[in-house]
C-alpha cells in the first residue's frame, strides 16, 4: 500500500480550502492507495488505484460547533472511532481521478453540514377551516347514508 506524506509542502503554510471559508490542514488530511476492485482488465492487478481519505473532525477549521455537530451526524457510519472522517473512492481506473472524487464527495459533506436547517414552527388550523373540514366530512357520510337506504 502506497500512502502520502501527511505533512505540508516546503514552503507552504495553511492548509486545503474544503468549501467557502473551511479549510483543513495538510497533516489534518491522510490519504492511503490500494487495489482497487471492478473494471480495469490487468491495471486492477498492478496499480493501486482505490483511494482511502481520513480527515481528523477536529483538524477542520471555519466551521461552527453546530455545523462539526451535523457534520459528524450526516457522516454516520464514515466516522471512526478516532473522531475522523473515512471516505473511499474506486470509482475511476485513474487514481488522480478517485483522489479528486473522494475530496468531492467531502466537500459535499461539508457544504450540506454547514447548512442550518429551517426550525419548524408549529402551526394549528383555524377554526374555519376544521368548520369546513368536519362539513365535507358531513356531506360526504350523508351521501353514503344515502346509497345504503336505497335496496
Amino acid at each position: 500500500m502506497d500512502q502520502t506524506p501527511s505533512s505540508s509542502p516546503a514552503g507552504e503554510t495553511g492548509g486545503i480550502e474544503l468549501a467557502a471559508g473551511v479549510s483543513v490542514p495538510y497533516d489534518g488530511l491522510r490519504f492511503q492507495f490500494a487495489r482497487s476492485g471492478g473494471p480495469g482488465g490487468q491495471n486492477v492487478n498492478k496499480l493501486n488505484t482505490k483511494a482511502e481519505l481520513w480527515v481528523a473532525v477536529g483538524a477542520i477549521r471555519g466551521m461552527s460547533d453546530r455545523a462539526i455537530a451535523r457534520l459528524r451526524e450526516s457522516a454516520g457510519r464514515r466516522l471512526t472511532q478516532g473522531d475522523e472522517i473515512h471516505i473511499i473512492a474506486e470509482t475511476t481506473r485513474r487514481q488522480e481521478g478517485n483522489r479528486q472524487e473522494a475530496m468531492d464527495r467531502l466537500r459535499e459533506l461539508i457544504v450540506a453540514a454547514q447548512h442550518e436547517p429551517k426550525r419548524r414552527r408549529k402551526t394549528r388550523p383555524s377554526a374555519a377551516a376544521k368548520r369546513k373540514r368536519l362539513d365535507s366530512k358531513k356531506r360526504r357520510g350523508e351521501i353514503k347514508a344515502q346509497r345504503r337506504g336505497e335496496w
